[in-house]
């Protein structure tokens, strides 16, 4: 395979080597930037949704999209989401919603699903009465209905069933292990009662049960979404399932895109024909493949039999590789030597002073010499929006073209 395995019409290689994305010469943008650059691209990633939504309509149930903020807050790349029209936004904090009102999106087409929510967060929210909210426990039933009774709300559950990327237990939120999100089915009764108690209407069932999955993960995402359906015995005058986010995109050379048919004909057998409308919240499917974190090499020196390649930008720029171990692959913006049989082998260091700050090991690269600069692929979701000033070392520049 390739170690370019990665290419595609929008980043790809131009004639002389140099990378190219969305059409702009890579190295070229982040000479401009004297320090770490985030580039995301507008066309990917409405190409993203546009393929999502095809997916959705195959299944032949009524749908909505719901961008999940906390993946990417970008203020111009939420403008374009708002300007675009047909997209809600998925949000887990009074400030969120504030952003994204700033930002265009109408109370009416938010949804919150939050967890341990304190009361002043809550009195913030509630103030929206278009919001929707998603329940996440017990005690946040009671306290809606406590200050606003008669609301309509929606109540995320936990199947006890879940899967992630990798089959990662750090990226699965439902399953053999405990977590704290949604309720459970020996709760269920309890919270339908509260819900009874404060005249609140349940109108939605809401579950998310892991990040990143992918084709091979399917089985386990239809058992966890069969066991969710369950809940909606109880709820006849549900009008929407919202499956939650975690669709995932391949990080390494060999792994398959998610295959959207067969997540769709999932959908379809669980939901379809049942009236109701299935709301789906993507936050990396939509922005994670449509970013690249552009950092700048400082010096190349070998330390016993490993290469170094140094870099001004760390972990703290894009925490996901070392908190999740879901890699943003290094890629040389300009490549001197087209024959990948005369690469190296070179680990690729950041600048933060934590042995952790790692962004590759062992990876082929072509030679590499002090102001070179390398892109980190798939660094659109849960980078610049996880980042940390650690080390004081937290200065970066976004850009969406």
């Amino acid at each position: 395979m390739s170690p370019e395995w990665w290419t595609r019409d929008d980043l790809r290689r131009g004639t002389d080597g140099r990378l190219i994305f969305a059409g702009h010469d890579v190295a070229a943008l982040a000479a401009e930037h004297d320090r770490p650059l985030f580039l995301y691209n507008g066309a990917r990633i409405r190409a993203n949704a546009a393929r999502l939504r095809a997916a959705l309509a195959v299944s032949g149930c009524a749908h909505r999209l719901y961008y999940a903020m906390k993946c990417n807050r970008f203020p111009p790349l939420l403008r374009m989401l708002a300007a675009e029209g047909g997209i809600g936004i998925d949000i887990c904090s009074p400030d969120e919603m504030d952003l994204a009102i700033a930002c265009g999106f109408a109370p009416g087409d938010i949804s919150f699903t939050g967890t341990a929510v304190a009361p002043r967060d809550l009195d913030r929210l509630l103030a929206r009465p278009d919001l929707h909210i998603n329940c996440d426990s017990l005690a946040q039933i009671r306290m809606i209905g406590e200050r606003t009774p008669g609301r309509t709300i929606g109540i995320r559950v936990n199947p006890g069933l879940g899967t992630g990327y990798g089959d990662s237990a750090r990226l699965t939120y439902a399953g053999e292990r405990t977590t704290k999100f949604g309720i459970y089915r020996e709760q269920w009764a309890d919270a339908l009662g509260l819900a009874a108690r404060y005249g609140l209407t349940v109108s939605t069932i809401h579950f998310h049960v892991g990040c990143g999955y992918l084709s091979q993960q399917l089985d386990a995402w239809d058992a966890a979404v069969g066991e969710a359906a369950s809940f909606l015995a109880d709820l006849p005058q549900a009008t929407t399932v919202n499956i939650g986010g975690g669709l995932g995109l391949p990080h390494r050379a060999g792994e398959p895109p998610l295959d959207l048919a067969r997540w769709s004909a999932i959908i379809a057998r669980h939901f379809g024909g049942r009236g109701l409308t299935v709301a789906v919240e993507p936050g990396d499917y939509l922005v994670k493949d449509a970013g690249l974190l552009l950092l700048s090499v400082v010096w190349v020196e070998r330390k016993r039999d490993t290469l170094f390649v140094a870099v001004d930008g760390g972990f703290n720029l894009h925490p996901e590789p070392a908190h999740y171990d879901l890699p943003c692959e290094p890629v040389a913006c300009t490549v001197r030597e087209p024959d990948p049989s005369r690469w190296h082998a070179v680990t690729v260091a950041g600048n933060i002073n934590e042995a952790l700050d790692l962004w590759a090991e062992d990876h082929p690269m072509p030679p590499l010499r002090e102001g070179d600069r390398i892109a980190l692929i798939n660094a659109g979701g849960y980078g610049s929006a996880m980042s940390s000033n650690h080390c004081m070392r937290g200065d970066f520049v976004e850009l969406l073209i």
